[in-house]
């Protein structure tokens, strides 16, 4: 796969939530040409992001492949609520674990020569295994070669903790039978202070009445003795994650940003601070221009909860990239 041949490709991004899956593709030299979202607030950002004139698919069960322009590639974050450890698990039953099915269908119709696809790691042991057999089993059959591993974002560019499982597909009659894909390797993790930038007024402070409940929250049966306030000022950059019963500190990263953890403090300038929406578009590799046009534009609810349901975009480029120069091996 060369340079060129590489700025040739064109692709779809289905599931796209905010579209970070597409920013790692582009930063490969491949071209979007359409997306396919169902959440309306995720589309408002998706457009604030990448324009207006962007065509939306729609839901990805219903598209009329017919009506789809050719394209080389898909990728796709496929819903993970049916696998997630904090979901209800249904798997394969749950109508969202079916998208896959719908996915594969595009494959077919499409033909397509690669995707990559992106989960929740609680597929990989959802069923005791077999939700990820059947996965791979369908996409085999589809005529991809398929390799899998959990990378975690940490280890690709952002300090954010954050274990997915990442499917490549080859479409078999590319490649030849001894095709090997091997994932990229850990890079060297950066610093956390160079994320947690926001200028806003988002101290966390006593006059707030979540600061109130941060208060007793750190007196509460499981908390009470435990933990130095004026500790904490005094360590900056310390993050605080407030969970149902404990709380837990990091160093120099971030827990995994999701739907529902909004609870994320840290100690900036001897004050506490609210990780803000603007913050963990940065966690999750979105570059500084793009976030900054939705910061303070999309109410800090919806971009916290998008953040968290998306991609990595460094974890995505850095996977584009290594398939990329593998294919390229192999044409020589």
């Amino acid at each position: 796969m060369t340079t060129m041949q590489a700025k040739n490709l064109k692709f779809i991004d289905f599931c796209s939530g905010i579209g970070a899956g597409r920013l790692g593709l582009e930063n490969n030299g491949l071209a979007c040409i359409g997306f396919s979202e169902i959440d309306k607030q995720a589309e408002i950002t998706y457009r604030k992001f990448f324009g207006e004139e962007e065509i939306n698919y729609g839901d990805l069960m219903n598209i009329d492949t017919n009506k789809l322009p050719d394209f080389d590639m898909m990728i796709a974050g496929f819903p993970c609520q049916s696998f997630s450890v904090i979901g209800q698990r249904k798997g394969m039953q749950d109508k969202r674990g079916q998208v896959i099915y719908g996915l594969i269908k595009i494959m077919l119709d499409k033909n397509l020569k690669y995707f990559i696809l992106e989960n929740v790691k609680g597929l990989t042991n959802h069923d005791n295994g077999n939700s990820l057999k059947v996965i791979l089993k369908e996409l085999d059959k589809a005529g991809y070669k398929v390799f899998h591993q959990v990378l975690n974002s940490i280890d690709y560019g952002v300090p954010q903790m954050r274990e997915r499982v990442y499917f490549i597909g080859i479409r078999k009659d590319l490649i030849p039978s001894n095709f090997e894909f091997k994932f990229p390797d850990k890079q060297q993790r950066v610093n956390v202070k160079d994320y947690l930038i926001d200028e806003k007024e988002l101290e966390f402070n006593d006059k707030k009445e979540s600061y109130e409940t941060f208060l007793r929250y750190l007196k509460n049966t499981y908390n009470h003795g435990r933990y130095d306030l004026k500790g904490f000022l005094k360590r900056d950059y310390l993050v605080i994650d407030t969970r149902q019963s404990d709380l837990r500190l990091y160093d120099n990263k971030v827990p995994t940003l999701r739907v529902g953890r909004h609870g994320i403090l840290y100690v900036r300038n001897g004050k506490f601070r609210k990780l803000s929406g603007y913050e963990s578009l940065l966690l999750q590799g979105f570059p500084k221009k793009l976030a900054k046009k939705v910061n303070g534009v999309i109410e800090e609810i919806h971009l916290l909860k998008q953040a968290g349901n998306a991609m990595t975009v460094s974890t995505i480029e850095a996977i584009a990239s290594e398939l990329f120069k593998t294919l390229e091996k192999y044409e020589k």
